[in-house]
Parts: structure tokens; C-alpha cells; sequence
């Protein structure tokens, strides 16, 4: 990329809104220095781009007017960040897949090489006014990520957000906050000293140049982009209208994971999410399901299954013979426990003594009856009725 082609980029920034595929389609075409050349010229010469209502050529032509990339590119630098174009070394290459709606370069403020962080991320996204379930379980999967060597990529929203952001930090892991504004402005202002501290540890991301401002357009455009970042995008909670649903689809339609935590069905903060589910989204409830699906080959999640109570270490013809006995407060000699579990009276005679020494039943005399207290209670080694 030549200085010139990155200086063009640079003012198209502010010409080109997010996501604009009229845009990324002549900057195909044309090339950053031509179709910048072709917006400034006095007068615009009518015809020299095609394919876009006259309306929108005249909001293109009024905005060159903002147009100032040496002076971005110098303030960029004095933050301590740089700006990155396609064809960079850190340019992440997902990101072509959004094709004509590519962004048309990236600015960018912390220490972490993008590309490389971008090869092993997931996205964690959700509401903004989150329940202290949604926050804890978003909490936790940024932490558990982040432990297990894996970015974590939200939009500094409040909320899920946030809480995503906050576990990878407080696991001193890796993460990115991709805003809808200039990486210079603290928005939500509430974030700013959470996005001051993605900015030393992690990585803060935008597509617009330093001071401008989001919209309610640039918020929902933000989000193709963390989804094309990402290896897969997990929604902790979001009602039936909302941008977490969005990024979920942009997913999708790339063919990135889609993941969702499940909630409450009562609850509508978790409508939206249950309907991502129905539509072929994995659900998840924990890092290990999250990396086992968007990891590499053997990154399996643990075996999942209840505590191990003394029952399950009985041999199957001891088990046999204490299922043979009657429920507590009757009892039963061992010629009739032999017979209901089917053995001869000298073997279910040695496995009543094995069973009575491991606390599971107690002999009066001739007969046998199972004990009734802690974890030798029927309850506990029949699981239930």
C-alpha cells in the first residue's frame, strides 16, 4: 500500500459511511486515489460515478468537505495508534468476506498485533440493560475465554458488553472493544476508563476517523464487523429487537459459529436469544462449550455428568441385590433377596455383608432391610422415585 493509496483511505473515512456499498464498490473499481480524485474535482463531472441516486452523490460531495487525513493520520499517531488498510501485514483478511462492505481501513489504539488476535476470537454480545444473570454469565465467559487463550470481542456497550470485556481483563487476558465511534472518543462516557484500559491491554478498533461521533446507522454497521472478526459470536441475552441479534445474523450470513446462553423462558431479555436457538444457532452455557465449538481439533469440553454417589461404585450383582430389597422400614431374608435378583442364597449372603459394611443395610437376625439416613437412603442410590 503506498502512502498515497493510505492518505486517500484515510479521507475516504470521512466521506464513505461504514457498510456503504455504493462506496466499497467504486473503491474496488477505482481505487483510493482515483475515486477520491473523482469526489474533490471542481466541479464534480456528472456521470464519473455510477450506480447512485443523484441524492446520494450530492451527501458524498458534502461531506469531502470534512476531508483532513494528514491531520487524522498525525492525530492517530499522538495517541499511540496507527491506521491499517487491506493489503497491511495487520490487516485481518476475515474481513474481505464482507465484500464490497469491507471497511475502508481500521484505526486502531493498544499494543496487539490485530490480524494475529483476530486468527483466535469470539465474539460475547448481548443487552445492554442485562439482568445480573446476563452480566454474571457474560462475566464469566469472557473470563473462562480469556484463561483459555482466546480473544474476546465485544463493542464497549454497557451491560453485556462491558461484562465481557471486564472478565477477559480481570483473567489478564486479551480482548477488543469495537466502537461505532472515533477510538479517541469514550463512548458510552461511562466506559471511558474501561475503554483507557482495552486501550493498554487490549485492542480498541474503529472505523470511523479520530472525533467522530456514533449514530444509530454506525452502531448497527459496527456490528458486521465484529462478526466478520470473530471465529464465532455468542449472545448472552437480547430481547426480539435488538443489535446483539443483529451481529448474530451478520454471523451467520458469513458463516462464522453462532452460539447463544440460554435464560429464563419468562424472561424477554432472553426471547430474542431462544429465537436464535430455534433458527440453528449451538447453545452454550460455559467457556469449554464455546472453545470446543469454535477451537481447533481436541479442544473438547470436560465429560459432563452428576456427582458420583457410593451406589455407582457397587459391581452390578451387588447393585442387583440392594435394588432386591424392600424400601426402608420392611425387610426381607436372604433366600428372598436372592430370589428377586435373580443369584444363588450364598452369593447374595456375601454381597449383604459387603453391602452392610459399606453402610448401605443393616441385618436384624435372619433379615435385611436397607438403612434410611444420608446418602444410603433410597433417594440417593435409585435417584428418585
Amino acid at each position: 500500500m503506498t502512502d498515497e493509496e493510505r492518505v486517500a483511505r484515510a479521507a475516504l473515512c470521512r466521506v464513505v459511511e461504514p457498510g456503504d456499498e455504493h462506496g466499497g464498490r467504486w473503491l474496488r473499481e477505482l481505487g483510493a486515489v482515483e475515486l477520491l480524485r473523482r469526489l474533490t474535482a471542481e466541479p464534480y463531472r456528472s456521470g464519473s460515478l455510477t450506480g447512485a441516486s443523484e441524492r446520494r452523490l450530492q451527501g458524498y460531495l458534502a461531506r469531502t468537505a470534512r476531508v483532513r487525513p494528514r491531520q487524522d493520520l498525525e492525530l492517530i499517531g499522538s495517541l499511540g495508534g496507527r491506521f491499517v488498510v487491506p493489503g497491511d501485514a495487520e490487516w485481518p483478511g476475515q474481513l474481505d468476506d464482507l465484500g464490497d462492505a469491507r471497511p475502508v481501513g481500521l484505526w486502531l489504539r493498544g499494543p496487539a498485533d490485530l490480524r494475529r488476535w483476530a486468527l483466535r476470537s469470539v465474539a460475547v454480545v448481548g443487552a445492554r440493560a442485562c439482568t445480573p444473570y446476563g452480566a454474571h454469565m457474560a462475566a464469566a465467559l469472557g473470563a473462562g475465554l480469556a484463561e483459555r487463550g482466546w480473544v474476546v470481542v465485544s463493542g464497549a456497550a454497557f451491560g453485556i458488553d462491558g461484562a465481557a470485556h471486564r472478565g477477559a481483563l480481570g483473567a489478564e487476558g486479551a480482548t477488543v472493544a469495537v466502537l461505532a465511534c472515533g477510538v479517541d472518543v469514550a463512548y458510552p462516557r461511562g466506559h471511558a476508563g474501561l475503554i483507557g484500559r482495552i486501550a493498554q491491554q487490549g485492542l480498541v478498533v474503529g472505523e470511523l476517523p479520530p472525533g467522530d461521533h456514533p449514530t444509530p446507522g454506525r452502531f448497527l454497521m459496527r456490528n458486521r464487523v465484529i462478526a466478520a472478526l470473530t471465529r464465532g459470536t455468542v449472545v448472552v441475552e437480547a430481547a426480539y429487537r435488538s443489535g446483539a441479534l443483529a451481529t448474530a445474523r451478520d454471523a451467520q450470513r458469513l458463516g462464522r459459529h453462532t452460539m447463544g446462553v440460554p435464560g429464563a423462558a419468562t424472561s424477554g431479555l432472553s426471547a430474542g436469544v431462544h429465537e436464535l436457538l430455534r433458527g440453528g444457532a449451538v447453545l452454550v452455557t460455559d467457556a469449554d462449550d464455546v472453545a470446543e465449538l469454535v477451537g481447533d481439533i481436541g479442544e473438547l469440553a470436560p465429560d459432563r455428568r452428576g456427582p458420583v454417589v457410593p451406589r455407582d461404585l457397587l459391581d452390578p450383582v451387588t447393585a442387583r441385590v440392594l435394588d432386591a430389597l424392600p424400601p426402608p422400614g420392611r425387610a426381607m431374608t436372604v433366600p428372598d433377596v436372592a430370589a428377586n435378583a435373580g443369584t444363588s442364597v450364598d452369593d447374595a449372603l456375601g454381597r449383604l455383608y459387603e453391602l452392610h459394611s459399606l453402610g448401605h443395610v443393616e441385618r436384624h437376625g435372619d433379615i435385611w432391610r436397607l438403612t434410611t439416613t444420608g446418602e444410603h437412603h433410597p433417594d440417593a442410590r435409585r435417584g428418585g422415585p
